[in-house]
């Protein structure tokens, strides 16, 4: 009887994973592009006489509890975490690149000063200091990308700082110092170039972190303004109804926030394998 294969149904198994999360991604890109513009329709019009009505043809998702369009409130609070996410995660990610890769190639106390104020920041759990950061200002778009990145760009800084360690020792590098290179110019010549996969999965992982971290906020009110239709917003305005036993108010907004960032943790982990299979676990954030 002969033995199953383990390593094709794992590459099976990879493949159906990959195709699904490109395919939400794909659907997710397409609802927040497309919708807005072919659907007609007022995502803030209110209309008590069917507030918090089932999911029917004409209300796909249901309304809430002002007779809001759920589905248009579900698809703008998904542009406004999208944004968020990409941005801020691109944000921590020149960072932690930029301040990783100075403290390696520079070394000595500067390395070991950069790395004491990482390991500092590090000790204040995120949601903590990104409330901290978000209570200076007004609720708002700007406050939460800049509450996120400056507490999600520490991750990629070590992990940046171990690549630049690894790649000093390489012959290229002693090549181009044996040649009159500076130390800025093997930076930005050798350094970075061969450390931006890695920054740029770094990013990719960022982006559903945000997103769950500008959700917290919101639904904590720290975050957007309430009438700004975001996912956390939409959460937060949905308990009430939840305890009434209207469902539907809670659980497409969830599901808009939960598929999407398994998606994309999904293609970020095939990214992962793909530029560096013998370390897959080194870049969770």
């Amino acid at each position: 009887m002969a033995e199953p294969d383990l390593g094709s149904a794992r590459r099976t198994t990879r493949r159906i994973r990959v195709t699904a999360s490109a395919g939400i991604v794909a659907a997710v890109l397409l609802a927040v592009l497309l919708v807005p513009p072919l659907v007609q329709l007022d995502q803030q019009a209110v209309d008590l006489a069917a507030k918090l009505r089932p999911p029917s043809w004409q209300h796909p998702f249901g309304t809430d509890d002002v007779g809001r369009d759920l589905l248009l409130r579900c698809v703008y609070g998904l542009r406004v975490s999208l944004l968020v996410g990409v941005v801020a995660g691109l944000t921590a990610t020149v960072i932690g690149t930029a301040v990783g890769a100075l403290a390696a190639a520079f070394g000595g106390w500067t390395d070991r000063l950069v790395m004491r104020l990482v390991d500092t920041f590090s000790s204040v759990p995120h949601l903590l200091l990104g409330i901290f950061i978000v209570a200076m200002f007004r609720p708002g778009v700007g406050p939460v990308i800049v509450s996120v990145a400056l507490t999600h760009w520490l991750s990629t800084a070590r992990i940046v700082r171990s690549e630049v360690l690894s790649l000093r020792s390489r012959p290229f590098i002693d090549a181009a110092i044996s040649g009159g290179a500076s130390r800025g110019r093997v930076v930005v010549r050798h350094l970075l170039p061969a450390v931006l996969p890695q920054a740029g999965l770094a990013a990719v992982l960022m982006v559903p972190h945000a997103m769950w971290h500008e959700s917290a906020l919101s639904f904590l009110g720290l975050g957007l303004p309430t009438h700004q239709a975001s996912l956390g917003n939409l959460v937060q305005t949905a308990r009430g109804s939840l305890l009434a036993g209207d469902w539907w108010p809670t659980l497409f907004p969830g599901l808009f926030l939960i598929l999407p960032t398994l998606a994309l943790a999904g293609l970020a982990g095939a990214w992962r394998e793909r530029i560096n299979p013998r370390r897959r676990s080194e870049l969770m954030l």
